[in-house]
């Protein structure tokens, strides 16, 4: 498939669109390092919990979510894992406050809610932190409070469907009527198992690849092509 050409078609089906929040609309981290805040998860869960959790792998990532996962997959259901959820809220939260916009992504949004299309966002980050950026930047609106992010399960997170599926059923959309736009592996695959028709966001030539190797058919660099492709100017925000 052809990046460029194929967008026209995926927006044209789409009654309704769902965005991945860190990437696809903002830099959620951009202030706020995703390193150091798996760092003070695992300082917490020390305090806390013990050595006993954080293994090899727990201690070398760099990814916050990785650090909820593995705790969540040790003990379903336990204290460890909603200690650990609650303060990555914090964290979220907190970071929503520096979050840099995505170059494009503000239009991108306005534009499509201007056509009559839903939006709802479908994220694994703590809907509060989400709610919190829309409102710093106005655009609650467009969303409608259509917002699917992380819930108490920390095992539903992408590439598990549960917040597409959540999304598709509050906006009374059919899988093949709504679009995904996400940026990882992890969306594409949530996406898949939903049904849902994908749109891969790469901000440089590795995430593009990255995306396409996992079968991501349609992949752009800017959401300029897509804003163009809603027939709105580009615009930077």
């Amino acid at each position: 498939m052809n990046d460029v050409t194929d967008v026209p078609d995926l927006l044209g089906a789409a009654e309704c669109v769902l965005f991945d929040f860190d990437g696809p609309v903002c830099g959620l981290f951009h202030g706020h390092p995703a390193a150091g805040v798996a760092r003070r998860l695992r300082s917490l869960l020390r305090r806390k919990a013990g050595e006993e959790l954080l293994t090899p792998e727990l201690c070398s990532t760099d990814d916050p979510f990785l650090v909820l996962q593995a705790v969540a997959a040790a003990r379903p259901g336990g204290e460890p894992a909603r200690l650990v959820e609650r303060a990555l809220t914090r964290e979220e939260k907190a970071a929503a406050a520096s979050a840099v916009p995505t170059p494009h992504a503000h239009s991108l949004v306005r534009a499509l809610s201007a056509t009559g299309r839903r939006l709802a966002v479908t994220t694994n980050n703590s809907p509060a932190a989400v709610e919190l950026y829309l409102r710093r930047h106005r655009l609650a609106g467009p969303f409608g409070g259509h917002v699917h992010g992380r819930t108490a399960d920390a095992l539903a997170l992408k590439p598990d469907p549960d917040c597409l599926l959540r999304a598709l059923r509050t906006t009374g959309t059919p899988p093949g009527g709504a679009l995904m736009i996400g940026d990882t592996p992890t969306d594409l695959l949530a996406a898949r198992a939903a049904g849902v028709p994908f749109l891969g966001y790469a901000r440089d030539a590795g995430k593009a690849a990255l995306l396409r190797s996992y079968g991501a058919g349609a992949v752009v660099t800017s959401l300029a092509t897509v804003l163009e492709a809603v027939g709105a100017a580009p615009s930077y925000r």
